[in-house]
């Protein structure tokens, strides 16, 4: 069997809109996001951001990497892990079981070729020893980007 590199794909703020799904809550005004993310149909509205769907099944369909999701969802909302799935399951269907959710993404990251695309440098991925695309920075900013890396 081939030991392809590991590619974990945060599911907020890299698949998913998290922040224009916050900025359209109806409570926006009145609460702050810390509040909005307890709130139980947040990760229920969620869209894809531009280009991802199309740029992760490309990917996917490469082989190249041993793909993965690896998200974090708020401990005080249960139904967030309920509607993460829903939403890869929808969206992204060919990770399903993939999907891992963790507040510890650095116990994921077995080699310094292992790969996170995230948005944060939080939930263990300031500690992760392998690769880490900033999803949103500069240089990584939007999926082309990330898929241009990718297939080098």
């Amino acid at each position: 069997m081939e030991n392809k590199t590991k590619l974990f794909i945060d599911l907020d703020g890299v698949c998913a809109d998290f922040i224009k799904a916050v900025k359209e809550h109806p409570d926006y005004e009145i609460s702050n996001e810390h509040d909005l993310i307890d709130q139980l149909d947040v990760f229920g509205i969620l869209e894809p951001m531009p280009g991802a769907i199309d740029a992760i099944t490309k990917i996917w369909n490469s082989g190249k990497y041993d793909c993965y999701i690896a998200t974090t969802a708020p401990w005080n909302n249960v139904e967030a892990w309920t509607h993460k799935r829903v939403w890869v399951e929808k969206y992204l269907p060919m990770f399903k079981k993939r999907l891992i959710m963790t507040h510890h993404k650095d116990m994921l990251c077995g080699t310094e070729k292992d790969i996170i695309v995230d948005d944060r440098l939080k939930n263990g991925v300031e500690k992760w020893k392998g690769v880490h695309l900033h999803f949103g920075t500069e240089g990584m900013e939007t999926w082309k980007e990330v898929l241009d890396y990718l297939e080098k």
